[in-house]
Parts: C-alpha cells; structure tokens; sequence
C-alpha cells in the first residue's frame, strides 16, 4: 500500500527519514531516482539516514514503476521518495496506486519562483502540476506531517482549497 509519494530534492534526511515514516507509520522507503541508481556514496549516505526496523529500496524510476505494478510493493506500507515534481508526475501517470503527491522541497533553480516555503518551480512544473491536477492526481505541498496541506493549485494562484 502507498502511503505517500513525497517530492523532496534532498530525497532521504532526518525530516524524511524519521518524522515522515513515523508519521505514517511506513515499513518501507523506495527511493525512486535515476541518478542515485548508480552513485555509491549518495546511496551509502542514505542507507546510514534510514530509520532502524525501515526497509530502503533504491531503484529508478522505471524499475520503481515495474515493481509497483508487478504487485511487489504491496506487502509494505511504501513511503516512496522522488526527487523531482517530473518524476512524480511519471509515476502518477504509470501507475494508477499513486492518486496523490507531496510536494515538501524542490531548490531555487534558473526561472522558478517560490511557491511556497522551499518550493520553487519551472514554468515546466506549473504545467505538470496543472495536468496532474487535471488528470485527478491530488498534489499538496507539505514539509512535515503536522504542517496543513497547502493544495498546490492554489499555490499557484489558481483558486482551490487545503489537499
């Protein structure tokens, strides 16, 4: 079962590591990430970060897809981490268990702007944002479980009310 897919560019810390999986009670964090696939240190880094008695699995994004839709994930309350609002998009999109996205961090980069407190966005993004919404994905914003979910259409200045 999918209890959450969180969008945060740090993708494995202590915020993640243990507020988000005691918060929702995960046995199981999925990094889905192409380029930590093959980074040994970022993985090692990640393992270490992980909370005693969670299983971590690091697969890109792809492979995260296939496992999720082959049933593989099912035994685990997954808590699954990307690092990017494009990567979220495409796991929305490739399976039908994923209905709702947390954005908690994405960085300031070249043409975002802030959206929300460390949440900065491409024009690119908006538009993912607007099509996942579009398509029936919920997408809030949210940097820790206590913190009320902001819905992101709104953050965008587009109306819409707390996710």
């Amino acid at each position: 079962m999918i209890l959450n897919v969180r969008v945060d560019h740090r993708l494995l810390h202590g915020q993640v590591a243990f507020t988000w999986t005691t918060a929702l009670g995960s046995d199981c964090i999925l990094i889905a990430n192409d380029s930590v696939v093959d980074d040994q240190i970022r993985k090692m880094t990640m393992k270490l970060a992980k909370p005693a008695g969670v299983k971590l699995v690091i697969k890109d994004v792809e492979n995260s897809i296939a496992a999720i839709n082959a049933g593989k994930t099912d035994k685990y309350k997954l808590f699954i981490v990307v690092e990017t609002i494009a990567d979220a998009a495409r796991l929305a999109r490739a399976c039908e268990q994923v209905t709702a996205i947390n954005i908690g961090g994405t960085p300031p980069r070249e043409s975002t702007r802030c959206i929300a407190k460390a949440v900065y966005v491409t024009p690119e993004e908006e538009i993912l944002i607007r099509e996942l919404a579009a398509e029936g994905t919920e997408v809030g914003i949210r940097m820790v479980p206590v913190d009320k979910s902001i819905d992101a259409l709104s953050a965008l200045g587009e109306g819409g009310g707390a996710a």
